[in-house]
């Protein structure tokens, strides 16, 4: 791979029924600081356009842990960032489902390259947002510690946060302003269709592995910096989805916390539906989930990654 998923409930003894922290009705369900480095919030772009001819099939379709790659970047982001979430697709292109308001754009035209759909995602965030972390779709290791720390790094005055880990420029794991919307727009005019070339007309700030880790959360959750680690081919994409997802804490309250389910767990799945089962519990309309104290869900497919916590809570009343 290059750098760049019920028993019936029975209430426990009052005495010893564990309590869930009060969570609020947050969207994000991050615990990371996900705004610009000026403290404006931001949006979320993925490129689900490219060719994809090494792998050979549409990248953005892609199984993985019971969703998609193209599922999975966009509820990643969204429950990173503050912002709208984009999906920035070909003319035409036929798309996997996404997750509720998601937004889709499409390019005007096919085969220009990366800094095309760029350049499609920071127009539709014109007036929206001030700035977009964008990413491509077959990153699957995306951690949002690392989306945080790269849109940091647009500084006042700086105009691309742009990594370069693991020996790499990252420019689809990169922040943008939304402001150089009609700048890249005349390079693309012109047939300047690299993203180098918009580097050289703008202020960037680069980020090297020093830089990225020296983020705590970064260092903690994403050492290895898997999360720029993108799949090609299909090598690279066995490679992938044969790994072991990273381990998150799961513990049950209140009433859904009898039938062995009493205490916190470690466990190695990659969505939120994959941890309901994982502890027998549906998803239903009885069930409800807060990740990380903040965000209220019964989203299955919700990525799930290194560093989370998950809190099942009975969706009745007095549960």
């Amino acid at each position: 791979m290059e750098p760049s998923n019920r028993a019936a409930a029975v209430t426990a003894p009052v005495a010893t029924t564990p309590r869930a922290p009060a969570p609020s009705h947050g969207r994000s369900g991050s615990a990371y600081d996900h705004r610009v480095g000026t403290g404006e919030s931001a949006a979320g772009v993925v490129l689900a356009g490219g060719r994809s001819s090494r792998m050979g099939t549409t990248k953005a379709a892609l199984e993985w842990h019971g969703t998609t790659l193209l599922y999975r970047a966009t509820a990643l982001l969204a429950r990173t960032v503050d912002g709208p979430v984009l999906v920035v697709a070909s003319p035409g292109q036929e798309l996997p489902d996404l997750p509720a308001g998601v937004e889709v754009v499409e390019d005007p035209v096919e085969g220009v390259g990366p800094l095309q759909g760029v350049a499609t995602g920071l127009a539709a965030l014109v007036g929206r947002a001030p700035a977009a972390f964008i990413c491509s779709t077959d990153m699957p290791f995306l951690h949002p510690a690392f989306v945080s720390r790269v849109l940091r790094g647009l500084a006042p005055g700086t105009d691309v946060a742009l990594p370069v880990a693991r020996g790499f420029r990252q420019p689809l794991a990169a922040a943008y302003r939304t402001g150089l919307a009609g700048l890249v727009a005349s390079l693309l005019a012109q047939g300047r269709t690299r993203p180098g070339m918009l580097y050289r007309d703008c202020t960037v700030a680069q980020l090297d592995d020093a830089d990225l880790l020296d983020d705590a959360a970064v260092a903690r959750l994403d050492p290895d910096l898997d999360s720029v680690v993108n799949v090609n081919t299909p090598e690279d994409y066995a490679a992938a989805r044969g790994r072991e997802p990273a381990p998150v804490q799961v513990q049950c309250f209140g009433a859904l916390a009898g039938e062995g389910r009493r205490g916190p767990r470690s466990l190695r799945v990659a969505t939120l539906g994959s941890a309901a089962a994982a502890v027998g519990l549906e998803l239903d309309r009885h069930v409800v989930a807060a990740l990380n104290g903040d965000k209220i869900t019964r989203e299955a497919g919700l990525p799930l990654v290194a560093g989370d916590s998950v809190a099942f809570l009975s969706a009745d009343a007095g549960g």
